[in-house]
């Protein structure tokens, strides 16, 4: 068993590491957010040819750098919670391994380093900063109401697929496989580019009757795009009233998203209070 000496330590660590309303822990995300962007400013530096040839020694340094102060801010981050396995299969936990992966692969895969750029999403930990609506927190919150719109907006998609292809062979079969609808698939892709008012031109009727298919897909694209918004909307405004929840995270398995009054990890059952 710890002793309280070193649970202290590890508490202290956790303060700084994974939260931000001290000025020790608000310094270190600053800290970590300069090297992030430092070190994603380096790799696409690196990436241009003429700087790369009179600075590629250098870049590699720093890429190394970077690499080591990253491999050591993520094996403080496993020592500081009580349960690392937990952070280690988290959303930021796994942006964080993906993030080191790359410069070691790159003993073994030329151009390996190039993935690095995947540090990018790092880059969520400025919302710990400057506390915008608990950002992190509020990934939470989406995911509850996405998940209860998963259903609606798989209903709503499997219709859209079942219209695009009952247009798409209306029109092949107006068209007569002239002005590019010249088979089935090509003349549902045309539909699909049509409904979602993408519309890239590389295939256009030119018919009176086609012309007239393509005027009713267009109009009933813009009525589609309202659909999935008032769902998910709906179900925002549904997990909106429902939520109540603290920013802290848990000193356990780094989780957020506890209810106000809560005492204990809803995600590991820890203590969210020393």
């Amino acid at each position: 068993m710890a002793s309280p000496k070193t649970n202290d330590w590890r508490f202290r660590l956790h303060e700084i590491i994974y939260e931000s309303n001290t000025p020790a822990g608000k310094a270190f995300d600053v800290g970590l957010l300069f090297a992030i962007f430092a070190s994603i400013i380096v790799v696409m530096l690196d990436s241009v040819e003429r700087i790369n040839n009179h600075h590629g020694k250098l870049f590699k340094i720093l890429e190394w750098i970077f690499t080591g102060l990253f491999t050591i801010e993520y094996i403080l981050r496993l020592i500081s919670i009580r349960r690392p396995i937990k952070y280690v299969f988290s959303l930021l936990g796994i942006i964080d391994l993906i993030a080191l992966i790359p410069t070691y692969l790159g003993f073994f895969f030329i151009g390996a380093q190039s993935l690095v750029v995947f540090r990018a999403l790092r880059l969520l930990r400025v919302f710990r900063v400057f506390k915008l609506g608990s950002f992190l927190t509020e990934i939470n919150f989406l995911t509850t109401a996405l998940k209860g719109s998963v259903r609606k907006i798989s209903i709503f998609l499997l219709t859209v697929l079942t219209l695009t292809v009952i247009l798409g062979s209306v029109m092949y079969l107006v068209e007569k496989r002239e002005n590019g609808f010249s088979n089935i698939p090509e003349s549902i892709y045309w539909a699909i580019v049509t409904i979602t008012t993408v519309g890239y031109g590389d295939i256009s009727p030119i018919t009176p009757m086609g012309k007239f298919v393509a005027s009713v897909v267009m109009l009933t694209g813009y009525a589609i795009i309202a659909v999935p918004t008032g769902i998910i909307t709906h179900d925002l405004a549904i997990a909106a009233r429902n939520r109540k929840e603290l920013p802290e995270s848990c000193p356990s398995c780094s989780s957020e998203g506890h209810d106000t009054d809560a005492l204990f990890c809803k995600y590991c059952g820890s203590s969210l209070y020393r």
